[in-house]
């Protein structure tokens, strides 16, 4: 059972709380700093959110299909090593898309998004460049055929992390303008 606390504290004390959140509020909305968006930041938005949504949903794809090949049943994310025959296959497949999906695309997406309110057609290229190398990625480390080292990269996946590169090398940029550490 939960103990419920029957203090409200003195009305004194409740009144100056009141009065230093009001200040704030008050102070909040005149200190507020508008943005205003580039015309072509629809395209920002549609190949650094919508591009990256489509692409990781097509690599799952192929992990579905590993999953049947490969006899690995959820909630198993990874197969495992002598339990599962072919264990390596199929963990090259899931881990392509696993590092895209959760090691990649939040940061991206922020990185892209930010950035795309200064350079809103260069990130709109990016976008488009990370899903394409996002899906090359994969494709490149799920390859049994290629060392695993850099089989990743070996099918055009480096476009991907230059990709994540650029996005948060401009996000940077943004943000040092935004500070005055240098002018352009």
């Amino acid at each position: 059972k939960c103990e419920r606390s029957t203090k409200e504290g003195s009305p004194k004390k409740q009144e100056r709380t009141h009065r230093l959140i009001s200040q704030q509020l008050v102070r909040s909305e005149t200190d507020m700093t508008s943005i205003t968006l580039p015309e072509t930041f629809g395209y920002v938005i549609l190949s650094c959110v919508a591009a990256p949504c489509i692409a990781t949903s097509f690599m799952g794809g192929p992990v579905m299909k590993a999953r049947k090949e490969f006899n690995v049943q959820y909630p198993n994310l990874y197969a495992t090593p002598g339990y599962h025959k072919d264990a390596d296959a199929f963990n090259r497949v899931q881990r392509g898309h696993q590092a895209v999906l959760v090691e990649s695309l939040p940061s991206f997406t922020l990185s892209a998004l930010v950035a795309g309110v200064c350079y809103p057609i260069t990130m709109s290229i990016t976008g488009v460049a990370w899903s394409v190398g996002a899906y090359l990625f994969q494709l490149g480390y799920a390859d049994t055929n290629l060392d695993v080292k850099m089989a990743r990269y070996k099918k055009g996946g480096m476009i991907f992390r230059l990709a994540n590169a650029v996005a948060f090398g401009a996000c940077v940029r943004m943000s040092g303008k935004l500070l005055g550490w240098w002018s352009s």
